[in-house]
């Protein structure tokens, strides 16, 4: 009988073994290697979003920008002529004043105070300057100079009287409600992005404590609010400039 051949063992192939053990130190190889560059470069990883040193914060782009400054001019324009907008927020206004009792709603309100405000902003100009970001921190605080040198030539232009004082003028647009947004917003940006959630409630919560107390009409609190977005955009952007 024929014997069945016996199977020869596979005798190894040249190269094959360098492929594994050297491929780990070659570039070109097809394993994956410390010699190969990373998928993400350090340099141009994303900036930490913390507020740590380094970070930029984020800028509202070029429609946002631009709708807050067509906003705040049709919203000025009703007022001067006193056009239909307005006299539907005078009557809004009347429906809403001490809607909640007055204590609360000044409390609400005082958020927008310069004290408390100012307060708020200059520790985290503080925390800023501490971590290096002394450029950030010092258009923080040019942003919060430029609010009543962009409010009080509007209230005395537009003469608008109060809601519970029509013998007055000056209420268009909100200091206050300016005061917090640019005060609340600013430090969120020079501490924690994660903060700014926080700066929205306490500036909506000041705007509303405005308007149920009688302080300001809506159409005030709203100006305030589109001005404080442009004066906010054009210290973010200067902040992100100077950092890049």
């Amino acid at each position: 009988m024929r014997e069945t051949p016996r199977a020869e063992p596979p005798q190894p192939r040249p190269h094959r073994a360098s492929e594994h053990t050297t491929g780990a130190s070659c570039s070109g190889t097809p394993h994956r290697s410390d010699g190969r560059p990373p998928h993400t470069p350090r340099g141009a990883r994303q900036p930490d979003p913390l507020g740590r040193p380094g970070t930029t914060p984020p800028v509202p782009g070029r429609p946002a920008l631009l709708s807050a400054l067509v906003a705040l001019a049709v919203v000025t324009w009703q007022v001067l002529v006193h056009g239909p907008l307005a006299r539907l927020d005078e009557r809004v206004s009347r429906s809403l004043v001490d809607a909640v009792p007055r204590p609360l709603s000044e409390l609400a309100s005082d958020l927008g105070d310069m004290t408390v405000a100012l307060s708020v902003l200059a520790c985290a100009m503080a925390y800023a300057v501490g971590r290096g970001r002394r450029a950030a921190a010092l258009y923080a605080g040019l942003a919060m100079a430029a609010v009543p040198l962009l409010v009080v030539p509007l209230k005395e232009w537009t003469a608008r009287p109060g809601p519970l004082e029509p013998w007055a003028q000056g209420y268009f647009p909100s200091g206050h409600t300016a005061t917090a947004a640019v005060a609340y917003f600013g430090a969120a940006l020079l501490v924690s992005n994660r903060l700014l959630p926080v700066a929205a409630v306490l500036t909506a919560v000041t705007g509303a404590g405005l308007v149920l107390r009688g302080f300001h009409w809506p159409l005030d609190v709203f100006a305030s609010l589109c001005l404080s977005l442009l004066v906010l955009g054009v210290s973010s952007s200067r902040t992100r400039r100077s950092s890049g």
